[in-house]
């Protein structure tokens, strides 16, 4: 997938393609099924399939005080989007004088002059132009007088809930780890460089990596049964969000322990991949109940793994449910 990154007074013009437009962000199944449709009507036609972005998310940009906390780095979906198979990405700058275009000036200027689309896909709530004045029905008679066709894909739902990236934030910050994972299609991440600690692991109960709690979404506080990724290497591990209580107040963190693997890292980047909310976090008199604890934690999450390979296929964590559960 090519990924172009160009303001919208020069933008790369292309005679004619297929497109749908959205922040994306989580890149979850419906956004996935919009891609996929997308790909086929492009691959019908001849037509390169192209998915339009936005950079940084609207709301940073008009309402900063209510923007949501981002579910997927830039980098990250546009990972996850070139695994659809588009043939290209455009990431728009989103700034005040794309926000005060109005629905009949976004279409000309971005759709038709720099896009030439045919065919435009999007979802059922989608929203365009200034004050979020475009409606699906307003792209709809655009395209009838503009000469695109426009799609749109209903509400996506999964066991009765809504496939929507506000949804999914909502999972989150209730720790309804699994749920969010099935709406999401795969485990969720945030992705991050290693911090350099206290150490306060190493010296008293076990070590662990720290990543900065940074711009993303993270899960409610607590403990997690989580995967780490560290270069191309997978490790299973239990990783803690939160306040550190038993040592005082701190700021939010997120420390990761390796289950099996006891050598120095040097890799400075890593992924962690939440699997299933364990339990709070909790204030414990003394770092040895603390260590206590986390050695329980462990040891459920050994049994959790075991039980996935026996009972899961590998690659499929995404759905997997609470050990007592399988």
């Amino acid at each position: 997938m090519r990924i172009i990154r160009q303001p919208l007074e020069s933008p790369e013009s292309l005679p004619a393609s297929v497109i749908t437009i959205g922040n994306f962000d989580g890149v979850h199944r419906a956004h996935c099924e919009l891609f996929r449709r997308v790909v086929n009507a492009a691959r019908d036609l001849g037509l390169p399939a192209v998915a339009l972005t936005f950079d940084p998310h609207p709301a940073r940009v008009l309402a900063p005080e209510r923007a949501p906390k981002i579910l997927t780095l830039q980098d990250l979906k546009l990972r996850l989007i070139a695994d659809q198979q588009l043939d290209l990405a455009w990431i728009l700058p989103f700034t005040r004088q794309v926000a005060q275009l109005s629905p009949a000036e976004f279409v000309e200027r971005v759709l038709l002059q720099a896009l030439g689309a045919r065919q435009v896909h999007v979802g059922a709530n989608f929203r365009f132009g200034r004050n979020r004045q475009g409606t699906v029905d307003v792209l709809t008679r655009l395209g009838q007088t503009k000469g695109f066709s426009v799609h749109v894909l209903p509400l996506m739902t999964l066991r009765g809930e809504p496939v929507s990236s506000s949804r999914i934030r909502s999972l989150l910050d209730e720790g309804r780890i699994p749920l969010a994972n099935r709406l999401l299609g795969r485990p969720y991440e945030i992705v991050g460089s290693v911090e350099r600690g206290q150490g306060l692991g190493h010296r008293l109960t076990v070590p662990t990596l720290n990543l900065g709690a940074g711009e993303q979404q993270h899960p409610r506080p607590g403990v997690y049964i989580t995967r780490t990724l560290l270069g191309e290497r997978a490790f299973e591990s239990v990783t803690n969000v939160g306040y550190k209580p038993t040592f005082g107040p701190h700021p939010l963190a997120i420390e990761t322990h390796l289950l099996s693997y006891a050598s120095e890292v040097h890799e400075d980047h890593l992924r962690i991949q939440f699997l299933y909310r364990l339990r709070d976090e909790l204030r414990f008199p003394h770092a040895q109940a603390l260590k206590a604890q986390i050695m329980m934690d462990s040891r459920r999450a050994v049994r959790y793994f075991h039980l996935c390979r026996q009972f899961l296929p590998s690659r499929n964590l995404s759905a997997a449910r609470s050990p007592a559960e399988v």
